[in-house]
């Protein structure tokens, strides 16, 4: 228990920078539901292609959250602000590019989806702004990635904070016309969402190259390395892969539960909503699994990052259960929260209730793939997410769906058998791996420590 303090000193502002977003998120919803069955719809749909839009992107954050934890143990952060520099460079690009794609395929994206024509015409813009949002998101995604590389777990916290508040505040004011703004309803969300990750990057651009400078030379000139960029495209696009595998999973996970119905697509997207409160502590032990093991990687001490951690996944399998048991006696009365329509909230309570102790398996899929991405293995998370999302998870979604009609139930049966299964997968890894041969991430130019 001795690492315990350390452990929670960097999972503890994770976690209360996840259950903010979480919280905003909450709150939105709660907001907008009162629209409607429609909206909520519509929001549940938007936020599933926008969780693809970011896991085709989000390797380039995990990438540098490995690496500069890796340098900053070695003590080489020139190293690890060379590799963040180039990982900026790119995620410009990629913002840029999601931008374009937001402004002119909304529409048939929400169309390919299977909305009905109102379900396109009121969605439309409301993703077209998601997607402005997302170009921020990418680069704030990387500075928190270096930042927490570093031990700094408060700073992100923080900056998310004080995003996610401006973006509640708007979206309360723009969507019913509070604090003497325009009513834009459905739009006014998306804009608050906007101008939330905004504020978001202006911070992190002064965190990062104010405040970070004198200790860690952030804005030295650098001149990116052929091999470095190599490594990061190599790196994050595995990671990303692994990430876009589970989304699309997701996707297409979604568009099979639109076929039961709006009850069905409003239920389930309030159940994910309530079943990311049990997301946030997974992600933010994993996250903290993944600074342990790479700067304890980096000093050249591999046990002790091993050991470090499997502590990680005690206390934050510890977390997960006294949410799960809270989530199981209360399912019903959360669920009221965010709609007072009784099909909607008797059958959310009923998914809450399947999926309030598998969340733990969630659980193992983040505390250790977060060890695993630590020690820079990448190419074994890759290769468990594609095979368990689309040889198992979709597959026996279909099954539970359309062939044996079971429902929502039955959908989220599925998905909570894959979530297990996915768990398992990386715990064997986990301690099947030869630590004693681990090494810092390097490439064929880089100097030896």
């Amino acid at each position: 228990m001795r690492y315990w303090k350390t452990i929670l000193s960097l999972a503890l502002p994770s976690i209360l920078s996840f259950a903010t977003m979480t919280a905003s998120g909450t709150i939105n919803l709660i907001l907008v539901g009162k629209m409607g069955a429609l909206v909520i719809a519509i929001v549940g749909v938007c936020n599933i292609i926008m969780y693809n839009a970011w896991a085709l992107f989000s390797g380039l954050g995990h990438t540098i959250n490995y690496l500069v934890a890796q340098s900053y143990g070695a003590e080489r952060m020139d190293q690890g602000v060379m590799r963040t520099y180039i990982a900026l460079l790119v995620s410009a690009v990629m913002g840029a590019a999601v931008f374009v794609v937001g402004l002119f395929a909304s529409g048939p994206i929400l169309a390919m989806m299977g909305g009905d024509a109102a379900f396109v015409a009121e969605g439309t813009p409301y993703l077209r702004l998601r997607f402005a949002a997302m170009a921020f998101s990418i680069p704030i995604f990387v500075f928190h990635g270096f930042l927490r590389g570093v031990g700094d777990t408060r700073t992100p916290m923080i900056l998310t904070i004080l995003g996610n508040a401006v973006m509640v505040v708007l979206t309360y004011g723009l969507a019913f016309g509070e604090f003497g703004l325009p009513t834009l309803g459905l739009a006014g969300a998306g804009w608050g969402m906007v101008a939330g990750e905004a504020v978001g990057l202006l911070g992190c651009l002064y965190v990062y190259y104010v405040r970070m400078a004198g200790r860690f030379g952030t804005r030295r000139r650098v001149r990116p390395s052929l091999s470095e960029t190599k490594l990061i495209a190599a790196e994050s696009g595995k990671l990303g892969l692994q990430e876009f595998a589970m989304s699309v999973s997701m996707l297409v996970f979604t568009r099979f539960v639109m076929e039961l119905g709006t009850t069905a697509v409003a239920a389930n997207e309030v159940a994910l909503n309530v079943m990311s409160f049990g997301f946030m502590p997974a992600f933010a032990f994993g996250a903290t699994a993944t600074i342990l093991v790479g700067q304890e990687i980096g000093r050249g001490a591999p046990e002790l990052a091993r050991k470090l951690g499997t502590h990680t996944a005690l206390l934050g399998s510890l977390f997960l259960l006294a949410l799960g048991a809270v989530e199981f006696a209360f399912a019903e009365s959360i669920a009221r929260w965010y709609t007072d329509d009784p099909e909607v909230y008797r059958l959310t309570a009923h998914l809450i209730q399947v999926a309030a102790f598998l969340q733990l398996f969630d659980g193992f899929y983040n505390f250790f793939g977060g060890g695993l991405r630590g020690i820079g293995d990448t190419a074994y998370l890759l290769k468990a997410s594609v095979a368990l999302n689309w040889l198992l998870f979709l597959p026996v979604a279909y099954l539970a769906v359309f062939v044996f009609e079971w429902g929502s139930y039955g959908a989220w049966v599925s998905l909570y058998l894959y979530m297990t299964a996915f768990g398992l997968a990386l715990m064997l890894r986990y301690y099947r791996t030869d630590w004693s041969q681990i090494r810092l991430k390097e490439t064929a130019g880089s100097p030896s420590n």
